[in-house]
């Protein structure tokens, strides 16, 4: 089978896109033709899948991305079996081309509720969007093939749908945490916390405990950022691809989730949560309903209050002076991660559905 995979919106290194979905597509024999915008993002395409690059859709610049999207879909549509889309904007890409393969859309997030944390989108123009953006959901469950990241998205569609959950690799073992260094790996913006972890950074920078953030940051983030870097209150290691950034986790004290009240978090599980418990680092987390039902039942972390980080550095601290604590969580969260959040479970799920989808016959 030879499949199609675009997208404008995310890293060419997405985890879920690339370091799980197509490698197990590749693994299972198939090929992979993966579109993404790899000159935008200033990486290359890995040697495993044909890369084809697009532009980068970026706050109102994306119809020129979309566009490129839609001629590489068209001339490619006789070349695949099966195309999947991982961004609501490619669904005017795919949409009214006659004599197309089956296409697949992969709904990563709510995505009317996120128009909301858009800051490029003006307050006036965010309910008649987020009114068109569950008019198009409609119609793309009516012409395509979904996949859902969370099961608590099923409720915004009539009919039922496979859930691909954001799980991750588990190594077979893992590294005892430290003591010295605390670790965020994800996106970085307001909502999701980079200004608390900054000012926990700050609070325990005098008691020797390293503050390391990994990730892509947005525009509105990054001077903050670069201003706590020439002050020493942290490292900022950036954008790293998914397999790289995860060794950084590797016996860390703990792992930062500083995710604000926003509706679009509220049902959403973190993916870092179960990246950190897959390497035994205890969880820091805010109470977003998944995190704490994910923590709490698996004692594997500390909930801390909304936008206090003041708690964080309490809660870091508490896991310092305490070994027996810190090794305890990181031990009870890598178990648990083990034995229900380890990607090859769900990956054999979501290959075999896309052969059916395919026409694959086994």
């Amino acid at each position: 089978m030879h499949v199609l995979v675009m997208t404008v919106v995310h890293h060419p290194e997405d985890a879920r896109i690339l370091h799980r979905q197509i490698r197990a597509l590749v693994d299972a024999g198939h090929e992979v033709t993966y579109a993404a915008p790899y000159t935008a993002r200033g990486v290359m395409a890995r040697s495993w899948v044909n890369g084809v690059d697009l532009p980068r859709a970026a706050e109102r610049r994306r119809l020129s991305a979309v566009r490129a999207a839609r001629k590489v879909f068209k001339r490619m549509r006789d070349q695949v079996d099966l195309v999947v889309i991982h961004d609501p904007e490619l669904l005017l890409a795919v949409a009214g081309v006659r004599r197309r393969p089956p296409v697949v859309w992969d709904v990563h997030e709510d995505t009317p509720a996120t128009l909301s944390l858009k800051p490029w989108l003006p307050a006036f123009l965010r309910p008649p969007v987020r009114f068109m953006a569950r008019m198009f959901e409609g119609v793309a469950e009516r012409h395509l093939h979904l996949l859902l990241a969370e099961s608590a998205y099923a409720g915004r569609f009539s009919r039922t749908h496979l859930v691909v959950p954001n799980e991750t690799w588990v190594p077979d073992t893992v590294t005892t945490p430290g003591d010295d260094r605390v670790v965020y790996l994800g996106w970085l913006s307001e909502a999701r916390g980079v200004h608390d972890a900054i000012e926990a950074a700050r609070l325990l920078r005098p008691h020797r405990v390293a503050v390391e953030l990994i990730g892509y940051a947005d525009p509105q983030s990054r001077p903050a950022l670069n201003a706590a870097v020439a002050e020493g209150v942290l490292e900022w290691r950036d954008f790293m691809p998914n397999d790289e950034a995860l060794k950084r986790l590797d016996g860390a004290l703990a792992g930062l989730s500083l995710l604000h009240d926003e509706p679009n978090y509220r049902h959403s599980m973190p993916t870092k949560i179960v990246e950190y418990m897959a390497h035994g680092v205890p969880v820091i987390t805010t109470p977003s309903p998944r995190a704490v039902e994910l923590v709490e039942r698996y004692n594997s972390g500390v909930v801390v209050p909304w936008n206090d980080p003041r708690a964080v550095a309490d809660a870091v601290l508490f896991l310092r002076n305490d070994p027996r604590e810190r090794h305890g969580r990181g031990a009870r969260g890598y178990a648990a991660a083990r034995a229900n959040h380890h990607w090859p479970n769900s990956a054999r799920r979501f290959v075999a559905q896309l052969e059916e989808w395919g026409g694959v016959k086994n």
